[in-house]
């Protein structure tokens, strides 16, 4: 079967491969729509946990939803905030607890306690007005033993059959059957084969539109997993495949030429706040990526104090087309706000840039 181009949703189309850049409280730190626009972004990637405990799903639903809260017309997918609290449980065991049910937890000390079940993180989805919906799953770390990993994945498969019951309940109730969300389910099953396996199969025979990659991705040496390869390799060609939280652009790479298709991560947006930006190496008309296809470039270096040239020759971003490496040295030794914003115009770029090369040739890697 034939891989997809492009994913169709209520507010466009994600034309592929692409990158979907967090967004996480609703916002992509230090940038508005127009400057995402600007950078090409095609969608973004928000969290149903984190906007459920602020602003509150139900303040973003009566503001008229996700896009007009945040005056961002194309496509929004939205995590369901189960990996958040799943973190949250493992560093700190007395926040709550995963069964059956779900989720209990409370967001700190002395916190309100919650729940989230499937039917209510879909419904939280709903509310904030998605376009591309995520069920609700069992997250664990590598190191976990057998029993959890079974656990794991015995919960994402039932949570994923409440989580499509719910979902097309939300649809018929509110008469979107012409122009409805998207609904991925996720496969767990840390490093193990057979569960792996288990969780696909029992995931395709539910049915969902898309299908992300769940758990750790990358290893200790920082190299993408077995387990990587193994999810690209059970779901069908033709079903769009997202890689949860593969970011570093060499990864990125590697997940394309395995079969992914969507990205998100925080690495570009947190590297430029944290004056680390790419650089593509490739020369002029280059026709095939090479394995060292970029380079950072740590813009605080005292050697850029004075460099009238800009970030990168190749790139027509905003900060490259009008100003030099000095003058962004210069913003952010006096922690100047225009700083943050122009480096992570930069690295969102330097992003979708690589998506368009991606999209037009072979990757050699």
């Amino acid at each position: 079967m034939t891989p997809p181009t492009c994913i169709s949703t209520p507010h466009g189309t994600i034309d592929l491969p692409a990158f979907l850049p967090d967004g996480t409280r609703g916002v992509v730190r230090t940038l508005d729509a127009t400057d995402l626009e600007r950078c090409g972004i095609s969608g973004l990637m928000v969290n149903t946990l984190h906007l459920s405990s602020h602003p509150g799903t139900s303040l973003v639903s009566r503001q008229g939803g996700i896009h007009e809260f945040m005056g961002w017309n194309h496509p929004v997918a939205s995590d369901s905030g189960g990996f958040q609290i799943y973190s949250l449980i493992k560093e700190w065991p007395n926040a709550g607890t995963i069964g059956n049910k779900g989720f209990n937890y409370r967001l700190g000390r002395g916190k309100k306690k919650r729940t989230l079940t499937p039917e209510k993180c879909i419904q939280k989805q709903f509310m904030i007005g998605a376009d591309i919906m995520f069920c609700l799953d069992h997250c664990t770390h590598p190191d976990d033993n057998e029993e959890t990993q079974q656990k794991s994945v015995t919960h994402t498969v039932e949570w994923s059959k409440r989580c499509r019951q719910e979902f097309d309940r939300q649809v018929e109730q509110r008469k979107l059957e012409a122009d409805h969300p998207l609904l991925f389910g996720i496969v767990q099953g840390g490093e193990s084969p057979a569960l792996r396996e288990k969780c696909a199969a029992e995931l395709l025979e539910i049915g969902f539109d898309g299908f992300g990659y769940g758990g750790w991705p990358v290893g200790n040496d920082g190299a993408l997993g077995e387990a990587v390869d193994r999810v690209a390799n059970l779901i069908p060609d033709e079903l769009p495949k997202h890689a949860l939280g593969i970011g570093k652009p060499e990864n990125l790479v590697e997940a394309f030429q395995l079969g992914y298709h969507t990205f998100d991560c925080v690495l570009p947006t947190r590297d430029a706040r944290q004056k680390r930006l790419y650089v593509f190496t490739l020369p002029e008309g280059a026709r095939t990526l090479t394995a060292e296809f970029y380079k950072y470039l740590y813009i605080e270096d005292e050697r850029f104090a004075r460099d009238a040239s800009p970030i990168d020759e190749s790139c027509d971003c905003l900060c490259c087309t009008n100003y030099s490496r000095a003058y962004l040295h210069h913003l952010f030794q006096i922690g100047e706000g225009l700083a943050y914003r122009l480096a992570t115009l930069h690295n969102l770029r330097f992003y979708t840039r690589l998506m368009s090369f991606l999209s037009r040739e072979e990757a050699v890697f």
